[in-house]
């Protein structure tokens, strides 16, 4: 998986900087920009869903798991993932259909809420 991400390489962000002596035509100045960035607590629930993300995802089956990075996370095609993993195009997307339904079971588990859509399976 590791490889396939390396291949497919990841842009740079472009950086803008607002320089605090800059003003337009208006008057507007960029230090009257609001803070944007997240704060403390922010930070701590995304990083505590990572978290759990990760765990979700460490306990599906052997295979499941880099289909779904690569597809639903890292944002490769179909034909893609099944090119970086070396698998054919039915096999990713029967591995990404299963592991999108064990996450969600898993992760409903973990949120306490109903796992399967109303009325498609009965209730246990």
């Amino acid at each position: 998986m590791n490889a396939a991400l390396a291949r497919r390489g990841r842009p740079q962000p472009a950086m803008v900087s607002l320089d605090e002596d800059w003003q337009d035509e208006e008057g507007f100045r960029a230090e009257h920009l609001p803070d944007w960035r997240p704060n403390p607590e922010q930070l701590y629930g995304r990083s505590e869903l990572r978290d759990i993300l990760r765990q979700a995802l460490e306990q599906l089956p052997d295979g499941y798991s880099p289909v779904f990075v690569l597809r639903d996370i890292e944002g490769l095609s179909i034909n893609e993932t099944a090119s970086a993993l070396g698998l054919s195009v039915p096999t990713v997307k029967t591995r990404l259909l299963r592991a999108r339904l064990q996450l969600r079971e898993a992760l409903s588990k973990r949120f306490g809420q109903r796992s399967s859509p109303a009325g498609l399976w009965p209730e246990t």
